[in-house]
């Protein structure tokens, strides 16, 4: 028996409850209502419309664009149920139908604000973020404070890279609802990514005040307030967050970044420990924790980090990159420049991936495409310090000064490096220093001022006054240079110009075929000489000073010192003397050393660098690594032998035996990284010639 039809009032009432229910979220009863109506009115176009929008939002999309199109097909003139469909159709992976339906609204109502809207953010998830802008400025033409689009213009312009524009667009919005917390959150992201730090700092802030208990608006803080080096600030923030959510694992990240940042390493991987325990699928912790590890001198360590990060975390760029340099540390050039790739690979622009590409080519002697990856990363990021550094490495290392010294000028804008003094008098730079006063001063390490100290009788020569200031470990050598010496931090006397003793080379031109080399260049004076003279009596032995490791915190120390068990066939050559010229001993090195009763240790004698010149005058060669006493043999004219690694400074150039600098120095290299065995081996073989010739009668 048939049903009874409901009559048209009836039928107008139950689409009207479906109406309310569906309104209130109670889906179910609205649809037991919607399909009562279409059960008594099977082309009610509020029915199937409304329905089809219901079956959507229960997540059976192909039912709710089945509705839809019959719905349309009921009347192809709604504007609103072509931009339902456009939404079903996005949500079933078909965003050029989708496309097609927001068309079919638009040109049935032109000003439709929301339909505009909606069709920017499927632009945006199709990367055409151009065509989004469009759209949302379309849909502001039609309503102006219309807030959703003025959110998302500003967010697009952000995506273009329009951040000026982004920021106003913001300002638009916030003037439109200034109570919208998602606004100010957004705005200081922006303001973050342009470092405008103190200003990202105060939306923060205005966001906490519409909602005070957010631990992730926190958090942002903490971060901002790390940039802004406001360091107890910062914690105190990640602190806050982690109270208000105690799982809140990016805040104990943050926590290791303000650490990170403040060079407290140790302290950072105690965080990052933390993180990783708290959430072991967490790829940015074992990133971070990679980081401390390498500067912790940890690279093995740090690279199972990085492997992790890379395995939880597809195309995650920033610990290619990380793993690179681990790689790197750990001498695997060749593998390092994979990583390296891996990170453009996801991510071209990425400037300092292309720098460490730039380093691991010239570490595998590709030089002119490492200066190709240095130029690559300078055209994207033109004031990237590291870029124009490592640039004017390589070119210095391979003997172009013409393009590395005015690079090597870069040092000073490096992150984490010390800045240039803050003189009122103008740095020199080559100018006419006739009846001028110059300060000269001290920058980098101790053999640094030494390599530059040569410099001296050139400046004089040009009727200039000098004004020289040292470290307090240089000036005993000094003390008989006919130049003032000040220590760093004693009040200066007047000068007209000043300049950094690395920078002389510029400010004269200097070429590899101009460097002053006249040797010697420092003295030993006559006291130190005949103190020495006693402390080492001249025998039949030739004497042979020895410094075989530097500082362990020199950045690239684990690859220029040797370990002192290598040098024993060195120390069993016969008819020789050795004596230590170093002040410490690494602990690898100390149970070692007991080995060698005749290797004469002076450590407790050398006071300053005056013992260790005049101690240096009293032996027939220096056999030393690549440290401040191996400048000082040279600057005193001594046969010196350097063992050079195959990551080496600069200045000893590469591929040849001899230094323009020292005259008197002959290098032996690495031909490849880590391979001291066949320095050694020729070192060997040369003592034994230098033997020979000594005791040859001439």
């Amino acid at each position: 028996m048939a049903q009874p039809q409901e009559k048209p009032d009836s039928v107008t009432d139950t689409l009207r409850r479906a109406t309310a229910f569906h309104q209130c979220g109670q889906l179910a009863e609205a649809e037991t209502l919607y399909r009562q109506t279409l059960t008594s009115q099977p082309r009610n176009f509020d029915a199937l419309h409304l329905f089809g929008v219901l079956m959507h939002q229960r997540g059976h999309s192909a039912e709710a664009l089945a509705l839809i199109g019959e719905a349309l097909k009921t009347n192809a003139r709604s504007a609103a149920a072509y931009s339902n469909q456009a939404i079903v159709l996005t949500a079933m992976g078909r965003p050029a139908d989708a496309l097609e339906s927001y068309a079919c609204a638009i040109a049935v109502k032109p000003d439709y604000a929301e339909a505009h809207n909606s069709r920017g953010n499927l632009l945006v998830k199709l990367d055409r973020a151009a065509d989004a802008l469009a759209s949302y400025e379309q849909a502001l033409a039609a309503q102006p404070n219309y807030i959703d689009a003025l959110i998302n213009r500003a967010t697009v312009l952000g995506l273009l890279g329009r951040d000026v524009e982004a920021g106003d667009a913001y300002a638009r919005a916030l003037a439109a609802d200034p109570n919208r917390v998602e606004l100010w959150i957004a705005l200081g992201h922006l303001l973050d990514r342009t470092h405008r730090h103190g200003d990202a700092l105060k939306c923060f802030d205005r966001a906490l005040t519409l909602t005070p208990d957010a631990p992730e608006i926190h958090g942002d803080r903490g971060r901002i307030l790390r940039s802004l080096k406001r360091f107890d600030e910062a914690v105190a923030a990640y602190d806050h967050a982690l109270a208000l959510k105690s799982g809140y694992v990016e805040a104990v990240v943050g926590r290791g970044n303000v650490f990170f940042e403040m060079r407290a390493f140790a302290e950072a991987l105690t965080e990052y420990d933390r993180a990783v325990a708290m959430r072991p699928d967490f790829a940015q912790g074992h990133n971070n924790r990679g980081n401390a590890l390498r500067e912790l001198a940890r690279p093995t360590e740090a690279l199972a980090c990085f492997d992790r990060a890379v395995e939880l975390q597809d195309g995650y760029t920033e610990a290619f990159n990380n793993r690179g340099n681990a790689l790197l540390e750990l001498n695997r050039p060749a593998d390092a420049l994979a990583d390296y790739d891996k990170a453009l690979a996801g991510k071209p622009d990425f400037s300092f991936a292309l720098v460490n590409r730039g380093n691991a080519l010239r570490y595998l002697h590709r030089y002119d495409e490492a200066i190709d990856s240095f130029d690559r990363a300078v055209a994207i990021e033109p004031e990237l310090a590291e870029a124009h550094w490592n640039k004017a490495l390589l070119c210095l290392s391979i003997g172009d000064y013409e393009r590395g010294l005015p690079g090597y000028e870069w040092r000073w804008r490096r992150a984490g490096e010390a800045a240039p003094r803050n003189f009122a008098q103008p740095q020199w730079t080559g100018e006419d220093l006739r009846g001028k006063t110059i300060l000269l001063h001290a920058e980098q390490g101790f053999g640094d001022s030494i390599q530059m100290l040569r410099y001296l009788p050139l400046i004089r020569a040009q009727g200039a006054s000098v004004v020289l200031e040292l470290p307090d470990a240089l000036m005993p050598l000094l003390g008989e240079i006919a130049v003032p010496l000040f220590a760093r931090g004693a009040v200066l006397p007047p000068f007209d110009v000043h300049c950094p003793l690395m920078s002389l080379p510029l400010a004269f031109g200097t070429r590899v075929g101009t460097i002053p080399a006249a040797v010697p260049y420092l003295h030993v004076d006559e006291d130190r000489r005949e103190k020495w003279q006693t402390r080492l009596p001249r025998g039949d032995a030739l004497r042979v000073g020895l410094v075989w490791s530097g500082k362990p915190t020199h950045k690239n120390d684990h690859n220029r010192s040797v370990p002192l068990a290598l040098l024993r066939p060195l120390l069993a050559a016969p008819g020789f003397e050795f004596v230590s010229l170093q002040r410490e001993y690494r602990d690898s090195d100390l149970a070692e050393l007991g080995l060698y009763p005749g290797l004469l240790r002076l450590e407790s004698e050398l006071a300053d660098f005056a013992d260790t010149a005049a101690a240096i005058q009293q032996c027939d060669l220096v056999i030393a690594v690549d440290t401040a006493v191996a400048h000082l043999a040279g600057a005193l004219a001594k046969p010196l032998w350097v063992l050079l690694p195959a990551v080496l400074d600069w200045r000893w150039m590469l591929e040849r035996d001899d230094s323009p600098w020292y005259p008197t120095a002959r290098l032996f290299r690495q031909p490849q990284i880590g391979d001291w065995d066949s320095v050694m081996a020729r070192l060997g073989e040369a003592l034994a010639s230098f033997a020979a010739k000594r005791q040859t009668p001439a």
